[in-house]
C-alpha cells in the first residue's frame, strides 16, 4: 500500500494557487471542495491535488467550508465552479444528502463529480466515489479493541464521539464498523444512536476536531465515569478525548481507536495516546480524481469502481504498536513512512 489554484474567493473561503500550462488552462480547470482548510487531512488532499493539476496542466481551484458542516458554503463553491466553466469537481460533503441537488446541478451541466473520501447520500448521486472503505476502516478499530480487551470487552463502557448530528455517510459508516467490529448489533446500518447494547454509554458530536473531542468526552465522562474503551470519529477528536480522560487520571487505562492516519496521530499511537488507528491515503484520492476529471474531459471516460464495491477504494491499513490476535495491523515506523501532514 503506498501514498501513492487562479485563487478564488468565495466570502472568506476559498483559497488556492493556480497550477496550468498556459495553453491547457484554457481548455481544463477543475474545483476542490473541502470541509475546511485547517483539518490536516484537506491540506494533504489539496497537495495532492494541486500536484496532479500541476503535472496535468489543468488549472485547479479550491474552496473550503468554515467549519465542519457548513453546507451552504459548499453550495456556493458548486455554483461559482458551474459559473466558471470547469470540467469537473473533486467534493468531500459537510452534508452529504443536503449537497445532492446541487452536485445534480453540476452533473446537469456536464461537469465530472467525484466525492473523496466522504460517499453522498445516496453514493450514486456523484459520478464516482474515491475513498477509504470507512466501513472496514471502523471494523479494523473495533476488532482490535475486542481482542485487546479480551473476556473484558463483555462488560466494557464505551464512548463514541462522531462527527456531526447531520450523520454524514463518512461518520455513519466507521462507527457502525467499529460497532460490528466490536461485535455489537448496531440496528439499522444507517445511522448511529439507534443501538441497545448496554455497553455503550452515549454518543456525542466532535466536529473532528480537538476542542469538540475534549467537550464530547467530558460530556459522556458526566454520564459515566468509568467508561473504557473510546471510539472516535478521527485523531484531532481522539487528541481531545485523551485531554479529558488525563484530566481526571483516566489516561492510562482507557483504550482510544480512531481513523485517519496523518503523522501527528500516528505519533500518538506511538506515544500511547491512541491505541490503534486506521490509516488512510487523502493524496491517493486527490491525485487519482484529478486523472479521473482529466479522462473526462478528453473524451469523456468516467472512472469505474473496484471490483465488488460502489467505491473506487483507496487502501485502509490499522497502525498499532501492540497488535492483536487475528487483526492485521502495521506498527508506528510502517505507519510514519505512510502517514501524511
Amino acid at each position: 500500500m503506498k501514498k501513492s489554484i487562479v485563487s478564488a474567493t468565495l466570502g472568506a473561503l476559498a483559497l488556492g494557487v493556480a497550477f496550468a500550462s498556459p495553453a491547457a488552462a484554457e481548455d481544463v480547470s477543475a474545483c476542490l471542495i473541502t470541509k475546511t482548510d485547517t483539518n490536516p487531512f484537506f491540506v494533504k488532499m489539496r497537495e495532492g491535488a494541486e500536484a496532479k493539476a500541476k503535472e496535468l496542466g489543468i488549472t485547479l481551484n479550491a474552496y473550503a467550508g468554515k467549519v465542519d458542516g457548513d453546507n451552504e458554503t459548499q453550495v456556493q463553491a458548486i455554483e461559482t465552479c458551474i459559473a466558471n466553466g470547469a470540467k469537473g469537481i473533486l467534493l468531500t460533503a459537510s452534508d452529504t444528502s443536503a449537497i445532492v441537488p446541487s452536485v445534480q446541478q453540476a452533473r446537469d451541466a456536464g461537469l465530472l463529480v467525484i466525492a473523496l473520501d466522504t460517499p453522498l447520500n445516496p453514493i450514486d448521486a456523484a459520478d464516482m466515489t474515491f475513498a477509504t472503505d470507512n466501513l472496514l476502516a471502523g471494523e479494523l478499530i473495533g476488532k482490535w479493541a475486542a481482542a485487546t480487551l479480551g473476556d473484558k470487552a463483555a462488560d466494557a463502557k464505551i464512548a463514541m464521539l462522531d462527527l456531526d448530528v447531520s450523520q454524514p455517510t463518512v461518520g455513519v459508516l466507521r462507527d457502525q464498523g467499529f460497532m460490528k467490529g466490536f461485535g455489537i448489533d448496531v440496528g439499522d446500518p444507517n445511522k448511529w444512536g439507534d443501538e441497545t447494547d448496554p455497553r455503550i454509554v452515549g454518543h456525542d458530536v466532535t466536529q473532528g476536531n480537538e476542542e469538540g473531542g475534549r467537550k464530547a468526552m467530558e460530556n459522556l465522562l458526566a454520564k459515566d465515569t468509568s467508561i473504557n474503551v473510546v471510539y472516535t470519529i478521527n485523531e484531532p477528536a481522539a487528541a481531545g478525548a485523551y485531554e479529558a480522560l488525563k484530566s481526571i487520571g483516566r489516561e492510562n487505562d482507557t483504550l482510544i481507536v480512531s481513523v485517519d492516519g496523518g503523522c501527528p496521530g500516528v505519533k500518538n499511537v506511538k506515544e500511547g495516546v491512541i491505541g490503534a488507528t486506521s490509516q488512510q491515503y487523502p493524496l491517493l484520492m486527490a491525485s487519482k480524481g484529478i486523472e479521473a476529471i482529466a479522462a473526462w474531459a478528453k473524451d469523456g471516460t468516467k472512472p469505474e469502481a473496484t471490483e465488488g464495491k460502489s467505491f473506487f477504494d483507496t487502501g485502509v491499513a490499522l497502525v498499532t504498536d501492540k497488535p492483536a490476535e487475528g487483526v492485521e495491523s502495521i506498527d508506528t515506523d510502517e505507519g510514519t513512512k505512510l502517514c501524511w501532514g
